[in-house]
């Protein structure tokens, strides 16, 4: 173990401005309100301010990781990946699963829960093709979240890939590779306040058409 000194953990600690966020500031629909909170994340210059957590489960064994949001609309949230890696099997097992987006210099977060589904081949396509071709050449080479030799394995598979598309204006989707939408079912805004007197406001869909509004203790 290391000899340095390290950080009182327990005492890592600082107080939240008191900005406040009233059940007014929502408005009915989540969607909305979550567009206009990503909005003012953009705007702060927050790095990757749709870079979100995405929560899967294995039976009874949770599992998390940092994807990013490439599209939000009035179905829900929409991210993208390779279907026969660890989330995309364990969403293909279990579709449920938990978005969080972390905004700390904001003080703020949203969690989002609800379930998966795969978006239309269309709609991948056209996502697929906005990609860098660097990217596009990735999603071919990368055998994601399976055990590799070393980084020379996934070197020569990403030169492998380049060579095979050389030649071609566009490189395909692979087959393995899609978008998910999230379509919620809860989403939870939360606002740092003083004296972690923080405000909790969580909506809760009632049916297509509507959402119930809670505030929570923090």
């Amino acid at each position: 173990m290391t000899s340095e000194p390290q950080p009182d953990i327990a005492a890592l600690r600082r107080e939240y401005a008191d900005r406040g966020l009233r059940e007014s500031d929502l408005g009915p629909d989540p969607i909305a309100a979550f567009v206009r909170w990503h909005r003012e994340a953009f705007e702060a210059g927050l790095h990757e301010p749709n870079a979100m957590v995405v929560a899967t489960v294995d039976g009874d064994v949770p599992s998390s990781r940092m994807v990013l949001l490439k599209t939000v609309d009035t179905r829900g949230f929409v991210f993208y990946t390779n279907t026969l890696s660890r989330k995309g099997r364990e969403l293909a097992a279990n579709p449920a699963c938990a978005l969080l987006f972390p905004w700390h210099p904001l003080e703020r977060q949203v969690r989002v829960e609800g379930a998966a589904e795969l978006v239309g081949d269309a709609e991948a396509d056209a996502y697929f093709r906005s990609r860098p071709r660097g990217s596009q050449l990735g999603a071919w080479a990368s055998p994601q979240s399976e055990v590799v030799a070393g980084r020379d394995f996934l070197a020569d598979r990403y030169a492998h890939e380049a060579d095979r598309f050389d030649g071609l204006d566009e490189v395909p989707r692979p087959p393995h590779w899609s978008g998910y939408l999230v379509r919620p079912r809860v989403v939870e805004f939360w606002q740092g306040r003083p004296g972690r007197m923080h405000d909790r406001l969580r909506l809760e869909r009632l049916d297509d058409t509507g959402w119930s509004l809670e505030r929570l203790a923090p």
